[in-house]
């Protein structure tokens, strides 16, 4: 064998290691990628579900402490807790014992007197009548029925009494537990108990801070990119201005969040904690992503179009407006898609400007105290209570699926739209 031929072999044999360890890297990566989906579909899919528990109430208006005629409005003012606590009593007479009987009324979570009182609502002709409720379980039972935390440990170790433990085998067995699809996950704010906490509230603030963040950042990227691409003129003053975009891209949340906090909030006295204050810091990030987008769109169209626009008479604004503009679009809104992405998973800028706040009621207005997804992961994830961890790994889900449809919006236009020259 030849001296080339050797040379030419110990190529090819590395070129061969070189593939086998590029397949490697990509298996470790979709294996990484894979077990981290599992932990967190694992922990968050129970989320999706709550425990439910059937009791027989006689709806006695004494026991709701009615002094007045049955209506919607007075039913809204009446003691659905006593009532409930009242029928508990009466259908387990052996718990005498204060504290037993705090474990028995532990068993169900603090919206079981409104879901009573919204039922009666809808049917008063029930008062005065037995009827059965499925009501909401507390969190403590809602982990153990679900075997997310142990039972078969020490009683002060463990989230349920021994009383309780007993009631539930005695529930289960007797047909009055239930899985039923969890509602409050979706349509609630944030809460106190775990059970009923949802991300209502923060998928609504979340929206509202793209949506300020879409009409800040997008009209005026596209205005800078047009500008700096088409009519600025080639000097310092100019690149001096291009490479701070492009370093912008590349700083680091917070230090926008700190922005924020200093101008926007303490300076123009913007009301904090509000999807205003947060879109408006995350057009800042949003936008040197949307510029590099639509400068690299716009350098892709040939200049013929220019030319040929030229040629019929166009003025050099009617040529970037109605020809040149319109073709670099779809790459434009590629761009921005993934700079929308990026900004939808940020945390640090937003607790920067006091978006980190307990807030139950959806937000209805950009100018609302109101939370966003990853603030609220956050907050669960600091959360000491069991019921809180699957409502972190939901949460985590639902802004994982986000993430894939806008991407897969951002992969749609690029090829529905894209033309190739």
């Amino acid at each position: 064998m030849t001296k080339s031929e050797k040379i030419i072999k110990k190529r090819y044999a590395a070129e061969t290691r070189f593939r086998i360890y590029g397949k490697i890297a990509v298996g470790i990566g979709i294996l990484t990628v894979c077990f981290l989906l599992y932990t967190v579909f694992s922990a968050g899919y129970s989320a999706f579900k709550s425990t439910s528990v059937a009791v027989d109430l006689d709806l006695d208006p004494n026991l709701m402490r009615l002094e007045t005629s049955v209506t919607s409005d007075n039913i809204a003012k009446a003691d659905m807790l006593n009532l409930l606590r009242r029928n508990l009593i009466k259908i387990y007479p052996e718990i005498r014992k204060r504290r037993e009987r705090k474990d028995l009324f532990l068993m169900f979570s603090s919206v079981a007197p409104q879901e009573i009182r919204h039922w009666v609502q809808k049917n008063l002709e029930s008062i005065g009548t037995k009827q059965r409720f499925w009501l909401t379980a507390s969190s403590s039972l809602d982990q153990i029925y679900k075997g997310n935390a142990p039972r078969d440990i020490e009683e002060k170790s463990r989230l349920l009494s021994d009383l309780q433990l007993n009631l539930l085998d005695q529930w289960n067995s007797e047909g009055k537990i239930r899985s039923n699809f969890n509602w409050y996950f979706f349509r609630n704010g944030d809460s106190r108990s775990a059970e009923i906490a949802g991300i209502g509230g923060a998928v609504m603030g979340s929206l509202l801070s793209l949506l300020v963040c879409f009409f800040l950042s997008f009209p005026i990227g596209i205005a800078t990119a047009v500008y700096l691409e088409e009519f600025a003129p080639k000097n310092r003053w100019t690149e001096w201005i291009e490479v701070n975009i492009n370093n912008l891209a590349a700083v680091p949340s917070i230090i926008f969040g700190l922005l924020g906090l200093a101008i926007l909030l303490n300076f123009f006295g913007m009301p904090r904690g509000t999807p205003l204050v947060g879109g408006t810091v995350l057009s800042l990030m949003t936008l040197p992503t949307i510029i590099i987008a639509c400068r690299s769109s716009l350098k892709a169209v040939p200049p013929s179009i220019r030319e040929g626009a030229f040629a019929m008479g166009a003025t050099p604004v009617q040529v970037v407006l109605h020809h040149v503009l319109p073709l670099a679009m779809p790459g434009t809104f590629t761009g921005t898609i993934i700079g929308l992405s990026q900004a939808l998973g940020e945390t640090a800028p937003l607790l920067m400007i006091g978006m980190f706040a307990f807030v139950v009621d959806i937000p209805t207005s950009p100018v609302e105290p109101s939370s966003s997804i990853p603030v609220q992961i956050y907050l669960w994830a600091e959360s000491a209570e069991r019921g809180f961890v699957e409502k972190t790994a939901a949460a985590i889900m639902a802004i994982l699926v986000f993430l894939i449809l806008m991407n897969s919006l951002a992969v749609y236009l690029r090829n529905r739209f894209e033309r190739r020259w």
